[in-house]
């Protein structure tokens, strides 16, 4: 009996961690690459955070850009970059092939550079790599940036 029970046990724990890897797989299958990385840099490059919002959560969340250092939600983050990206005529943003996307459930997290080639609105032409470091969630089969960081290394 003792032997029954105990591989029954084993056979249900395989069987539950085979049907937990098959999930996270087909979590993961839909999740983002970094053709979505590019889709959402694409948004950016428009100069409108209005353009890039419907791939933010809402709510408190923590956003590090290159300036100011941080933002607690996605409200602070577009205002700030409304005020930032107002001094720009043109952007182009892309993302490099670093870039890494790792997948674990309904989870996922992402790093890349990103070349930057901007001209700003008094005709300075700005040409820059900077870092990008983001954490989505699926929030009801939506991939939403709840964590972000982007930084630029130091000249």
């Amino acid at each position: 009996m003792r032997k029954s029970l105990i591989a029954l046990v084993l056979i249900l724990s395989f069987a539950c961690f085979a049907q937990t890897q098959k999930s996270m797989k087909k979590a993961a299958a839909g999740g983002p690459d970094k053709a979505f990385m590019q889709k959402i840099m694409d948004q950016w490059a428009t100069l409108d955070p209005a353009n890039a919002a419907q791939f933010y959560a809402s709510g408190p969340h923590t956003f590090f850009d290159i300036a100011p250092l941080r933002y607690n939600s996605w409200t602070e983050y577009a205002a700030g970059a409304t005020k930032l990206l107002a001094t720009y005529k043109s952007a182009k943003l892309t993302v490099n092939d670093d870039a890494e996307v790792h997948h674990h459930g309904d989870m996922a997290w992402a790093s890349a550079t990103v070349a930057e080639d901007a001209v700003m609105k008094n005709g300075k032409h700005e040409m820059a790599t900077f870092r990008w470091t983001l954490v989505w969630e699926n929030q009801g089969g939506k991939w939403m940036i709840v964590h972000e960081h982007i930084s630029e290394p130091m000249q």
